[in-house]
């Protein structure tokens, strides 16, 4: 079915434009054939309405027939063949309205000549091939647009199994760590053993709670934050602790997954952990009209490399995810200060 013909509204504004046209041809044949605007909006108003319809019908030629390099010349004589038989059609049915005329004592709706007729038929003729030409556009448009979102699923697949495939390295690692510290606190401090025991058993349901998710409410990401950050207090201590900064209507607001929880997971292994002192990772969400404005900030050391495009590739990878994932622009950006690195991160306000 063609397109236009399931959006109502779309529908009725095409057909009152070809009304709009009608009438501009019964203003050009009322002096020419000497007639009344009654008569002659009896015709044109029809003939124009049967026009827009048979307009129409080139679509599934086009669907058909697609205008390829290899066959261009055979689908353009498709396409003209279609259109002379389409403005036969219509003149021959415009010339049986017009005899309508007869039934009240007329020649005929309006008096046209044959050379009138002829320019009908020519003028319905290069309609018919212009909206060929048209539907061809619409629908190279539409394979553009369905390459695009192909091409857009197929990144997003991508993206995801290259998230995986990092954070698939980073677990063992953090797992490693996390069991050496609870043998070690078995002997020490069995109650904390146990603690961190299911810690971490619910750090990694929750983490995997996320998969195959497209969004998730920004409270969940922050508890998935804590979880993380609790297990690793059990290893470092008093050197490390977290600040959160989110009130219930931005926790309420949808993400994508693991949007903050690799962010601290680096502020862990590249800032606090490599500082003597240790250090508080701050993280703070607010709206900023229809924006989220998510922050995350950790000292760092002075003399910590920096990366010279200002994002590593698990913040560049963040980018790439949100431009998939968001409808709308979104932006990761770094600031790095003598001894802050900060991410700010500002996605479409979702809920």
């Amino acid at each position: 079915m063609h397109p236009l013909l399931t959006h109502l509204r779309g529908l009725a504004a095409y057909l009152l434009g070809w009304w709009l046209v009608g009438m501009a041809a019964a203003a050009v044949l009322v002096p020419a054939v000497h007639s009344t605007w009654g008569w002659t909006l009896a015709f044109c108003l029809p003939v124009a309405s049967l026009t827009a319809l048979a307009a129409l019908a080139p679509y599934y030629v086009c669907r058909s027939r697609p205008l390829k390099p290899a066959r261009w010349i055979s689908a353009l004589l498709l396409r003209a063949a279609a259109a002379i038989v389409l403005a036969v059609l219509v003149a021959g049915a415009a010339a049986l309205w017009n005899a309508t005329g007869l039934a009240f004592g007329r020649a005929g709706l309006v008096a046209l000549p044959p050379s009138a007729w002829l320019g009908l038929v020519a003028a319905l003729a290069l309609v018919f091939i212009l909206s060929a030409l048209a539907h061809d556009a619409a629908l190279a448009q539409q394979e553009l647009q369905e390459a695009a979102e192909l091409q857009a699923r197929a990144r997003l697949h991508a993206r995801e199994m290259e998230l995986q495939a990092l954070r698939s390295q980073v677990d063992p690692h953090f797992l490693f760590n996390s069991l050496n510290s609870i043998s070690a606190l078995t002997h020490l401090d069995p109650a904390a053993a146990r603690a961190m025991t299911i810690d971490l058993a619910q750090f990694f349901r929750q983490s995997l709670a996320t998969n195959g998710l497209d969004r998730i409410r920004l409270d969940e990401e922050v508890q998935l934050v804590e979880r993380y950050v609790a297990i690793e207090q059990r290893r470092l201590g008093d050197k490390l602790s977290l600040a959160v900064q989110a009130d219930a209507a931005c926790r309420a607001a949808l993400v994508p997954p693991l949007v903050l929880q690799p962010l601290v997971e680096n502020a862990v292994k590249h800032g606090v952990r490599l500082l003597d002192e240790g250090g508080r990772i701050e993280v703070e969400a607010r709206r900023a009209g229809t924006r989220l404005e998510l922050r995350v900030s950790n000292p760092v050391e002075s003399d910590a490399p920096r990366d010279s495009t200002g994002l590593g590739q698990g913040l560049r990878l963040l980018q790439e995810r949100l431009d998939v994932h968001c409808s709308e622009p979104a932006f990761v950006e770094v600031e790095r200060a003598a001894r802050q690195f900060t991410v700010r991160i500002s996605l479409p306000w979702q809920t």
